[in-house]
C-alpha cells in the first residue's frame, strides 16, 4: 500500500462544500493530481461566464483543472487513464458514469450529508431539518451503480440545533464532512477501514432525501406549528418556503411559534402593523420573523410592516 501522501488522487466538486474538502485534502499534504468540476456557466447581471467555487480553490493552489462538458466522452476518459490514480474522491458533483467512477484500483469514495442509509437523495440536509430529526451526520462511502448505496467507510454524528436552519447545518456538515474525509483517507492508505454493506445495517423504514422543486415548497397551514416551523427551518435559506399573501408570493425565512388553542381557521392571518404577522397552525399561531415579499428584499417582520397593509 502506499502511504497518504502518495496517494494519486483525483477530486470532483463544484459547490464551497466541496472546497472545504478540497482544502482539507490540500492541507493534510494529500497528492491531488488533478481536479474535475463542471464547466463555466454565465451568471450574473452580465452573464459573464462564472468559474465554481472548486476551480476558483484549484487554480488558486496551482492544481490541474479538467471540466468535462460530457463525462463519457473518450477524450476526458482517456485524460482520466493518462493520470493513473489510485483514488477518486467526490463531494457534491454530479452522477458519474461507471467507466469513470470505477477507472482507480482503490475506487471512487463519497462525502454524503447524512448518515446512511437514511436520506439518500439530492436534499439530505434540508429533508433531515423538515422531518424535526435532532440529529444527523456524514458519511464516507464507495460508490456504485445505485445512488448513495456504497459500502460506507466512515460515519461522524452532528447534532441539529433548535436554531438550526439548512444554511447553518450545511456549514456544520461541510466542515464534519472535511474532516471525516481526511480521516478516512489515511485509514484506506494503511489499510485499516472495513468496509459495511448498507444493507448490513440494521434499519427501520428508509428516510429519504429527493430533490426538492419549488412545488414542494409551499407552506401548508394545516400542520402542526412545529412541522410548520421545521419545514420552514429545512428550507432555509434556499429554496425558501413561501405562501402567498394579497396574491403575492412571500418567501419565509425564520419564524416562531406558540402552541394554544385558537378560534381561527388554519391559514388565518393576523397582525397588529407594526410588531408581529402571524398565520394559525392547526394547533397555535406561527409568527413570521423573517421574510421576502416577491419582488422586495429580504427583510425582518417589523421593517416589512411598516409599509404593508392587508
Amino acid at each position: 500500500m502506499k502511504r497518504f501522501d502518495q496517494l494519486r488522487i483525483i477530486f470532483y466538486g463544484t459547490p464551497d462544500f466541496a472546497v472545504a474538502s478540497l482544502d482539507a485534502m490540500v492541507k493534510a499534504g494529500a497528492n491531488i493530481i488533478a481536479v474535475v468540476t463542471m464547466p463555466d456557466k454565465p451568471a450574473g447581471r452580465g452573464m459573464q461566464l462564472q468559474a465554481s467555487a472548486v476551480k476558483q480553490y484549484a487554480v488558486a493552489h496551482g492544481l490541474q483543472v479538467l471540466q468535462p462538458e460530457k463525462m463519457k466522452a473518450q477524450e476526458f476518459l482517456n485524460e482520466l487513464k493518462e493520470l493513473k490514480a489510485d483514488l477518486q474522491i467526490v463531494v457534491a458533483f454530479r452522477m458519474m458514469p461507471e467507466a469513470v467512477w470505477n477507472m482507480p484500483l482503490m475506487g471512487t469514495i463519497n462525502v454524503h450529508g447524512s448518515l446512511l442509509p437514511h436520506y439518500r437523495g439530492a436534499a439530505p440536509i434540508n429533508r433531515a431539518i423538515m422531518n424535526g430529526e435532532t440529529e444527523t451526520g456524514v458519511t464516507t462511502f464507495k460508490l456504485k451503480h445505485e445512488i448513495d448505496t456504497g459500502d460506507i467507510l466512515m460515519q461522524q454524528k452532528v447534532p441539529i440545533m433548535p436554531e438550526d436552519n439548512a444554511g447553518t447545518l450545511h456549514d456544520k456538515l461541510m466542515v464534519a464532512g472535511a474532516e471525516l474525509l481526511v480521516t478516512t483517507v489515511k485509514g484506506l492508505a494503511d489499510d485499516t477501514l472495513k468496509e459495511i454493506p448498507q444493507n448490513d445495517i440494521k434499519a427501520t423504514e428508509l428516510k429519504h432525501a429527493p430533490k426538492i422543486f419549488k412545488e414542494h415548497t409551499l407552506i401548508d397551514w394545516n400542520r402542526t406549528g412545529v412541522e410548520i416551523n421545521n419545514f420552514i427551518r429545512g428550507l432555509s435559506p434556499y429554496p425558501a418556503a413561501y405562501t402567498v399573501l394579497n396574491n403575492k408570493t412571500v418567501k419565509i425565512y425564520s419564524s416562531h411559534i406558540t402552541q394554544e388553542p385558537i378560534q381561527a381557521t388554519y391559514g388565518t392571518r393576523q397582525t397588529d402593523h407594526s410588531t408581529y404577522l402571524r398565520f394559525a397552525a392547526s394547533d397555535g399561531w406561527v409568527y413570521i420573523d423573517d421574510l421576502q415579499l416577491e419582488g422586495k428584499k429580504r427583510m425582518k417582520v417589523v421593517e416589512f410592516l411598516r409599509g404593508y397593509r392587508s
